[in-house]
């Protein structure tokens, strides 16, 4: 927080300096004045206002605050304004900026018990005037944060009181509450991370590991920290807001990132919709105790896309750059969280030492003092000669020293004068009626507390994990992560943005652009797409999309391009400048440099394009070739068919189709695709779809083909494989569906409690309709699931009256036959079952050599199927097979 300058000083120093140059005579030119003054105000700025202390994790306006609040504290709540006011006597700036330092640490829940409107800062909610809140300093402040007899003291500015220097905080505060601040020539931005991990982080640090913490954010979210270099400068945060599929029309956003609040999302929102970077039809804000941002979809807009484009476009996605700086030794040190916890804890270990060394003088004082006067009263010195006839107190102290002498080596130390004055200012009342045995009772306990002292010095290590622990278990009750840690997947862009702009091109002319209206509509787009354009002579480039462009006379294919498509394929006849010689090739382009113009052909003077398609999915049609009249040719014409042209990359030269000039090339009849069907792998850790080989494979997908998901509530979904799809984290089945293959499922009634056995099929569903395959009874479980045929369980179960454990391997296919999907299914057993484990393995179907029902049966529930039926497996090594991209083969 940055404060008001307090002018005042800075003028009396400004008199100052001019007065010394004055006294000593020499001249002091105006650029080192002002040179001084700078790294004057730089330092006062950077110590004393912007920058936390690694101590307390406190700048020096938020340590003031918590001394006015335990110099206040009676118990009872005090008015923020009177805590402010006290605190003016050791903060030399303004109530404004007192006032906001102290919302700030009310808000974060930790320091101040609070009362009354303090803000939100998840809404941005201001708070209350300082005159209608009250706060007091919390139990956890007041055990970890005060010790008079460890703090550190000086003067305040105007030298009238007495403020800490550092407060004696036995915890990781700043690693807890976080700290941001700018000071001249730096800055300083510090994570909040979780209570309980850094209690963990420090027990860590005691037995002499390397802690390694991350950030937790009070407002929740996601955060993906794999770049976070434990918080130091070039280090990376990526945080996401937590959206909910509440239904195909509508999302839910509840949760926000850490660094804005609700208005500021819903306002990012509602700007990428007037922009057409995304499309809503409303949004309603529910935000009370928790958010709830409901975001409802216009028709036929996907929710999958709509969810990657609020991360792409809006605030539901944001980076923090960390940059962790503290002050230490009274200059700023830039410093990795790991080694400020390590120092925080350090630092927790050697006031718990100071603290039981303070205590341990306490305890031996007492049993020094207690031991003096029970010698003293009966031994009968305050009865002897010498001592009542003593007449000033420096005989006194001889008389005493002599009657004392032979119980000298019995003190821990030496007797003073003011241990006899102290002595022989009790009362005679006191003395008539010491209690000798009550007396050895004390002094056995303060003994027996100053052994246990001793042990937690001698085991100070031992002493310090107790004491974290002892705050783990007192205060980390609802202190538990907020933020769930995850690796983002890069969302593009491109690839999310809405079609807000329509494309079109003047072929003759050679433009394109989204404001030709009067020329030739190609497709919708987005304003943030690439276009990419062929033109008759075989040059094509890719452009960013534009209102008009010049990209090229004789244009033949104009279309959005998406970087790394592998399926859009362009199939290119052309003949060669040169010799003549005609090629054919199949390509694709898959990353190109923008506004770089690129040849299908050798690029030789001459050369010129006969033949050219674009096909989305690698179709491969058959052509037509006409050749020029030669009388050494015998055949003038034939068919070429381009599925027997390999896909090669986009540089490559092609196959010779002749060398004897081509006349003409005309299409004959379309084809099929070439290309195999799209192998898809799901990676765990981002839990997406992709085609890099990431994660878990799930098998070819063509066309229609489907995925099957289900989720623990014992419910399941059907989804295509676009890999723009998001998958629910109840999700414990991911594979491709096969409509005929069985399933076998063992659940638990939630009425009756009983447990459940059934075979099925899942039913072709709508995309996207989530469908219930146990009973929806309030309390149902879904035990297990496999996909095995033959599929065997361990079901142990209490038998008889005596409830005998008893375990048994049990088939299951030998319970029931296929059913339909909402049958019921057979009792599993009919005792009290405890436990059902898998003795069988899932079938890996990527392996399958035919998708087909391992059963002969309907699933009517009239199959005759036994447990005998198999599987026919063929495992291909795609390795195996191999394309040779360099030979070239003359077809005609």
């Amino acid at each position: 927080m940055m404060e008001e300058t307090n002018h005042s000083e800075e003028n009396n120093l400004e008199n100052n300096q001019l007065t010394d140059a004055d006294a000593t005579g020499n001249t002091i030119a105006l650029s080192g004045l002002y040179e001084n003054w700078f790294l004057d105000y730089a330092s006062y700025v950077i110590l004393d206002r912007a920058v936390p202390h690694i101590n307390d994790g406190f700048k020096p306006v938020q340590r003031r605050i918590l001394h006015s609040l335990k110099e206040m504290d009676d118990g009872r709540y005090n008015k923020a304004a009177n805590v402010i006011g006290n605190t003016m006597k050791y903060h030399p700036h303004g109530d404004a900026s007192i006032g906001d330092a102290m919302v700030q640490i009310g808000q974060k829940d930790l320091l101040i018990d609070c009362q009354g409107n303090w803000g939100d800062p998840v809404t941005g909610d201001a708070a209350a005037a300082p005159r209608y809140i009250e706060g007091r300093l919390s139990k956890f402040g007041l055990e970890v944060v005060f010790n008079a007899d460890t703090t550190v003291w000086q003067l305040s500015y105007d030298g009238r009181n007495k403020e800490p220097v550092t407060l004696p905080v036995k915890f990781p505060l700043l690693l807890t509450q976080g700290a941001e601040g700018i000071a001249v020539g730096l800055a300083t931005k510090i994570m909040p991370h979780n209570f309980v991990e850094l209690i963990d982080g420090s027990i860590q640090v005691l037995k002499g590991e390397r802690p390694n913490i991350f950030p937790d954010f009070p407002t929740g979210g996601i955060a993906d920290v794999s770049n976070y270099n434990e918080g130091q400068r070039g280090g990376k945060i990526r945080v996401r807001a937590k959206i909910e599929e509440r239904d195909k029309k509508t999302l839910a956003i509840t949760e926000i990132p850490f660094g804005t609040t609700t208005g500021a999302l819903i306002e990012s929102i509602v700007s990428a919709n007037d922009k057409g970077k995304i499309k809503i039809k409303k949004i309603e804000d529910n935000t009370a105790k928790n958010v709830e941002i409901i975001v409802h979809l216009a028709p036929g807009i996907s929710p999958d896309v709509t969810i990657d484009a609020l991360y792409a476009f809006t605030s539901c996605e944001s980076s923090i750059s960390p940059n962790t700086c503290v002050i230490k030794d009274n200059k700023p040190y830039f410093m990795s969280v790991n080694d400020i916890l390590t120092e925080n804890t350090l630092n927790t270990k050697a006031l718990l030492k100071q603290e039981l060394e303070i205590r341990l003088h306490e305890l031996q004082e007492k049993i020094f003092f207690s031991s003096l006067l029970k010698i003293f009263i009966q031994e009968g010195m305050y009865k002897h000669p010498d001592y009542e006839g003593a007449g000033d107190f420096d005989t006194v102290v001889n008389v005493l020293n002599t009657l004392f002498s032979p119980f000298f080596p019995e003190f821990y130390r030496e007797i003073l004068p003011e241990d006899y004055k102290k002595l022989i200012d009790k009362p005679m009342s006191s003395i008539t009626r010491f209690d000798v045995k009550k007396a050895d009772e004390q002094m056995k306990s303060l003994a027996d507390e100053i052994k246990a002292v001793k042990k937690n010095l001698k085991h100070l290590v031992d002493f310090t994990i107790q004491w974290f622990e002892h705050l783990r278990s007192k205060y980390a009750k609802g202190r538990e992560r907020k933020t769930a840690l995850r690796v983002f997947d890069k969302v593009e862009a491109t690839q999310v943005a809405l079609a807000n702009a329509k494309l079109y091109v003047n072929r003759e002319e050679g433009f394109i652009g989204t404001a030709m209206k009067k020329d030739e509509f190609v497709s919708e787009c987005s304003d943030i797409d690439d276009i990419i354009v062929f033109r008759q002579n075989g040059k094509y480039a890719v452009v960013k999309v534009q209102d008009k462009v010049f990209v090229g006379k004789d244009i033949i294919h104009v279309a959005v391009f998406k970087k790394g498509d592998e399926r859009t394929t362009y199939n290119a006849i052309y003949q060669d400048g040169t010799n003549g010689t005609t090629y054919v090739k199949r390509f694709s382009v898959t990353g190109v440099t923008r506004d770089k113009e690129y040849d299908i052909s050798k690029g030789t003077k001459g050369s010129k394009l006969l033949y050219f398609t674009a096909n989305p999915n690698g179709e491969a049609e058959v052509v037509h070739v006409q050749l020029k009249p030669h009388t050494s040719l015998r055949k003038l014409s034939f068919d070429l068919n381009l599925a027997e042209i390999a896909i090669k990359g986009k540089a490559s030269l092609g196959n010779i189709v002749s060398k004897h000039i081509v006349k003409k090339v005309t299409f004959k009849n379309a084809g099929v695709s070439t290309l195999a069907g799209r192998k898809i792998w799901f990676d765990e850790v981002l839990r997406r779809l992709n085609v890099d080989e990431r994660g878990t494979f799930l098998g070819e997908f063509d066309g229609d083909d489907k995925l099957l998901t289900v989720f623990d509530d014992g419910s399941y979904e059907l989804s295509n494989f676009d890999l723009n799809n998001h998958f629910d984290e109840k999700m414990i089945r991911i594979e491709k569906f096969i409509p005929t293959w069985v399933y076998t499922a063992v659940h638990k009634d939630g009425k009756t409690g009983a447990f459940y056995v059934k075979r099925f099929v899942f039913e072709d569903l709508q995309l996207g309709k989530r469908v219930s395959f146990i009973n929806e009874e309030a309390g149902s479980q879904l035990i297990l699931l496999t996909n095995h045929p033959n599929a065997v369980v361990n079901v142990l179960q209490l038998k008889g009256k005596s409830q005998v454990e008893e375990s048994v391997e049990q088939p299951l296919n030998e319970l029931i036959d296929v059913k339909k999907i909402k049958a019921q299914g057979n009792r599993l057993s009919f005792h009290n079952v405890q436990q059902v484990t898998a003795l069988t393995q899932d079938i890996d179907l990527t392996k399958l050599d035919s998708m087909e029902s391992p059963t002969s049966g309907a699933a009517d529930g009239n199959s005759t199927a036994s447990g005998n039926d198999t599987i026919k497996l063929e495992i291909t090594n795609p390795q195996d097979i191999q394309t040779d991209e360099k030979g070239q083969t003359e077809l005609f």
